[in-house]
């Protein structure tokens, strides 16, 4: 997804006009609506400092508004080849059922993306549970791996 689109994913998330943004992130007033536009419609891409700057606005980790081009299936089918050469996702059928899962002869790749994987689980058990609201996932979701270390720790 381009972060164009992030942007404005979070933008709306947080209930936020483009001018409202823009000024926060310190565009003048009069110009403000018109440069998020820009950002968000990819004719305009941010620089690190003003991702930086956004991300703070949002309360989110920089690295919620950079992901990967998924904007197609076959960008998303490329991404997930991408993680299979660099991380050892694989692909297999369980219980009739397409799987994704981490090959254990990757070494310290699958030890690194076991813990991920697992903190990733427990915070989606502790939202299927009613332990955590939609809101706190979504917080632990977009601030990873910064957010709530300690409500990860219980």
């Amino acid at each position: 997804m381009a972060i164009g689109e992030r942007i404005r994913f979070f933008r709306n998330l947080r209930g936020m006009t483009q001018k409202y943004l823009g000024m926060q992130v310190g565009f003048p007033e009069k110009t403000a609506d018109i440069r998020m536009a820009q950002y968000e419609s990819g004719s305009r891409t941010p620089k690190a400092d003003l991702t930086n700057t956004l991300a703070k606005v949002f309360e989110v980790s920089p690295q919620a508004l950079t992901v990967p081009d998924i904007d197609s299936y076959n960008s998303l089918m490329h991404t997930l080849f991408t993680l299979e050469d660099l991380y050892g996702l694989k692909i297999t059928e369980l219980d009739g059922e397409v799987c994704l899962h981490l090959d254990k002869g990757m070494g310290t790749n699958y030890i690194t993306m076991f813990g991920m994987f697992t903190a990733w689980k427990e915070q989606a058990q502790k939202l299927k549970n009613g332990e955590i609201t939609k809101e706190e996932y979504d917080n632990w979701r977009y601030n990873y791996p910064t957010s709530n270390l300690k409500e990860d720790n219980k």
